[in-house]
């Protein structure tokens, strides 16, 4: 039996999570089309059955694997261009909340925006979005949020690193926010029943950030950094695997396989449901293996760079045993890591008092782990 304190947890994040009531429940799309234009595509499955969808997906993700530097690989964007406009929350809920829309009323910022390399349907996903931060100095880092986050979640933070003296850039990831296509009313598209899209999304994610480091050079910054928040958290992983550059990174939770957050994750429920008649857990891990942090480790470790984990002990989301299987897996490839593991859940991190113990150990490690 859980502690009364356990219990106590457990029905906060359950109240946080129900919060949102336009989830929409989708059936399971095999996305074929998501894969034309993918790095190392040969030909197409065999048929369109069930059977001849997953074992093209599965042998596709093969090959991303074996090859995933040029999976994730790219051509530099021409159009980098700073963008003064006005703040706007984004949000995700059915109702958005008057006192956000008010704080942010009449401010501006600068917006980095530039093509994005990965071309999807929709325009507004196509041009990427990340909101500067800029400090002097040689430092900077590329901030992912969470899975549906509006666009001015994190930003005290950002401002906290800036006092630091500490650069950022605050990515839109692909489909939230100012990127999230008319049709939608959250950023269903980024995780979702559609397999191929879900795949292409990871990828777009990631060659994003990778864009934003090429902009940051550009600018004279040459110690870099990424931290990347749940969704984020896994963008975060894979471009650090791909990419030298990133010599500090936080992983603001941290989970093995992108199918098992989908299936077991509380606020994934919806995903799974649409998912579960047509597909079992170990095939859709199979699928989805290629934007999975757990396949990418031996990738993560070609290059020396310093890593700090940090989960929650009665996250329902990401559970803690995922997270605790990450950790395992930084033990065995002998990283250089810090691993913190704070009382609260996965939506609880961002409540009183949890977010200021997770702003704490973010930035006090990124205040030494560049020297």
């Amino acid at each position: 039996m859980p502690s009364r304190y356990a219990q106590w947890m457990y029905d906060w994040e359950t109240r946080l999570t129900s919060v949102d009531n336009n989830r929409v429940v989708r059936p399971l799309d095999w996305g074929l089309d998501w894969t034309h234009n993918w790095p190392g595509r040969n030909g197409g499955p065999s048929g369109q059955s069930s059977r001849d969808l997953l074992e093209y997906f599965s042998r596709f993700n093969d090959c991303i694997i074996r090859a995933s530097d040029d999976f994730y690989s790219y051509r530099k964007p021409t159009d980098f261009r700073l963008e003064r406009r006005e703040v706007q929350v984004f949000s995700t809920r059915e109702v958005p909340d008057p006192r956000l829309e008010e704080k942010v009323r009449g401010t501006q910022a600068e917006f980095l925006r530039f093509t994005s390399p990965v071309v999807t349907p929709f325009p507004e996903n196509n041009l990427v979005n990340a909101r500067w931060f800029p400090a002097r100095g040689r430092r900077a880092v590329v901030l992912l949020p969470h899975w549906n986050s509006d666009a001015i979640s994190y930003n005290a933070l950002c401002r906290v690193m800036n006092w630091m003296g500490i650069a950022v850039l605050r990515l839109s990831m692909p489909y939230h926010d100012i990127r999230r296509p008319a049709e939608i009313d959250r950023a269903d598209y980024a995780v979702s029943a559609n397999i191929g899209r879900t795949l292409d999304s990871v990828r777009q994610g990631v060659i994003d950030v990778r864009c934003c480091l090429d902009w940051l050079e550009a600018q004279g910054y040459n110690r870099l950094g990424i931290v990347g928040t749940s969704l984020g958290s896994c963008y975060a992983f894979i471009a650090t695997a791909h990419d030298p550059r990133i010599q500090v990174a936080a992983f603001n939770h941290a989970s093995t396989y992108f199918a098992d957050v989908v299936w077991h994750g509380q606020s994934t429920r919806h995903i799974r449901e649409g998912l579960e008649p047509a597909i079992s857990l170990e095939n859709l891990r199979n699928v989805w293996r290629a934007v999975s942090p757990m396949v990418y480790f031996d990738k993560f470790s070609r290059w020396p760079r310093r890593s700090l984990i940090i989960y929650a002990k009665y996250d329902m989301t990401f559970l803690p045993e995922f997270s605790e299987q990450v950790v395992e897996q930084f033990e065995r490839h002998n990283l250089d890591h810090k691993v913190v593991v704070l009382p609260c859940g996965h939506y609880t991190m961002g409540e009183t008092p949890y977010k200021y113990m997770d702003g704490w150990q973010l930035v006090s490690f990124l205040r030494t782990a560049f020297d």
